[in-house]
């Protein structure tokens, strides 16, 4: 969710295992639901020769209750910030496969895949997601830097543990560190229970 005028998205997250327990302490805070849990579908596609991840791009289609097309990148004049910063421009699109073809024709192929369900609050100014993944859950905030450092102060978690990895990343950091035979981050590629992203976070 860029800023309409800078396109910029700024974001941390953090990892949380137990949900639940955080999703009843977001309503005690005043959150308010503006999205019901939904699952939602990625693909990010890139060149053969892997251009847009050399080039610190991502282009995505993403499927949920509806079908978005997502481009980000590095901004032009990157601001100083604690968070992570990126310029994130979206449209909605009607149909994922004839799009997914049209990049094909452009000499775009999936990348990689990956999977989740999230259920979307707002507190204050501030854009909560809970996020449950194959290898654990997460909690990522967006917004201005001074609310996303409110916000996160209040519901009782230490800023300090802040992600600023987007979860590709961190799927490679896992993959590397089980020697994993398979990229997509899916639920069932991970059907194995011993294996969690707490295995790589500090």
């Amino acid at each position: 969710m860029a800023s309409k005028q800078n396109n910029l998205e700024v974001e941390v997250k953090f990892f949380v295992p137990d949900l639940a327990a955080f999703r009843e302490r977001l309503l005690a805070a005043g959150a308010v639901l503006s999205k019901p849990r939904v699952f939602e579908k990625n693909v990010a596609f890139d060149t053969a020769d892997s251009r847009l991840f050399q080039e610190l791009k991502l282009l995505r289609l993403r499927q949920d209750t509806a079908v978005t097309l997502t481009y980000k990148g590095t901004p032009a004049n990157l601001p100083q910030s604690e968070a992570k910063v990126r310029e994130e421009l979206e449209v909605k699109v009607s149909d994922f496969d004839t799009l997914a073809e049209i990049f094909a024709r452009l000499g775009f192929a999936p990348a990689v895949v990956y999977e989740k369900y999230r259920e979307t609050f707002t507190w204050q100014n501030v854009e909560i997601v809970l996020d449950e993944l194959p290898y654990g859950n997460f909690v990522e905030f967006e917004g201005e830097e001074a609310g996303l450092k409110t916000a996160v102060a209040h519901l009782n978690l230490n800023w300090q543990n802040r992600i600023l990895t987007n979860y590709l990343g961190l799927m490679a950091q896992l993959k590397a560190h089980h020697n994993l035979p398979f990229t997509d981050l899916t639920f069932a590629n991970f059907t194995n229970p011993n294996i969690s992203i707490a295995d790589v976070l500090p």
